[in-house]
């Protein structure tokens, strides 16, 4: 089995694939960032409480954007499992081409994927600590990408710099417009977001000339795909989908 490793501005999502192309994953906080002897700690049982053994894993690979905790997680993984993991970025040899200096990992990952898995032009959302919209070519050619706030990003600062509006569920309230501050900053970050997003792929389509298929991921997705006919595809699993294609095309 393949262990895979997502490492994320806010999250560390952890997938192990099986023969069946199954993937058993668990997810952790990236912060506070960790020594390599405290990810080692902390790693060390999790794979047992989902019924694996230290012997089910064959190889591990890693995909990061948090540099500070690559090789932290690479050498207590490396520890524990006794195997040398592949570390993948942009420029590791894979089934999409780009000319960016500054891509990062998780963004090609999702290019991966979706050429991976997917016909045609692609757009890959990611709701992740930022909202990303990657354009992806039939060809494999990523034409480029767009980043904006992530929805919690701008949720957090939006209550931290203001003295009387609280935390609230990200879920969307059943009227556009609200009665309550609850409501009405649900309204907001939900329909307001919503909005970002149809506009986005609109524009992206409307550049490219060309209709597209639109694949949701990161944590976010689940709750904003079911709110517009706009995205074709939701899979929270994208990424590290990406990650162990990654592997897969560099392991021989």
């Amino acid at each position: 089995m393949i262990l895979a490793v997502n490492i994320g501005n806010s999250n560390m999502r952890f997938g192990v694939l099986n023969s069946g192309d199954e993937i058993l994953t668990w997810t952790i906080n990236t912060k506070p960032y960790r020594t390599e002897d405290e990810c080692y700690a902390k790693f060390k049982g999790m794979y047992q409480a989902f019924g694996l053994k230290k012997n089910d894993i064959s190889a591990v690979v890693i995909g990061s954007v948090v540099p500070p905790m690559t090789m932290p997680v690479s050498n207590s993984l490396k520890r524990i499992f006794k195997l040398d993991p592949m570390i993948v970025n942009r420029s590791t040899p894979a089934n999409v081409r780009h000319t960016s200096h500054q891509m990062g990992t998780d963004i090609f990952a999702n290019a991966v994927a979706a050429q991976s898995f997917y016909k045609g032009k692609k757009i890959v959302i990611d709701f992740g600590t930022a909202l990303t919209f990657t354009a992806i070519k039939e060809d494999g050619e990523i034409l480029g990408v767009v980043i904006a706030p992530g929805v919690e990003t701008a949720l957090k600062s939006l209550v931290d710099q203001t003295a009387q509006l609280p935390e609230i569920d990200l879920v969307p309230p059943k009227t556009v417009l609200g009665m309550d501050t609850e409501t009405c900053m649900q309204s907001g970050m939900m329909y307001g977001f919503l909005g970002l997003i149809e506009g986005m792929i609109e524009r992206i389509k409307k550049e490219l000339d060309d209709d597209c298929f639109v694949i949701a991921t990161g944590g976010l997705s689940s709750v904003f795909a079911p709110l517009t006919d706009k995205i074709d595809k939701q899979d929270i699993l994208h990424t590290l989908k990406g990650i162990v294609e990654l592997y897969k095309m560099n392991s021989k």
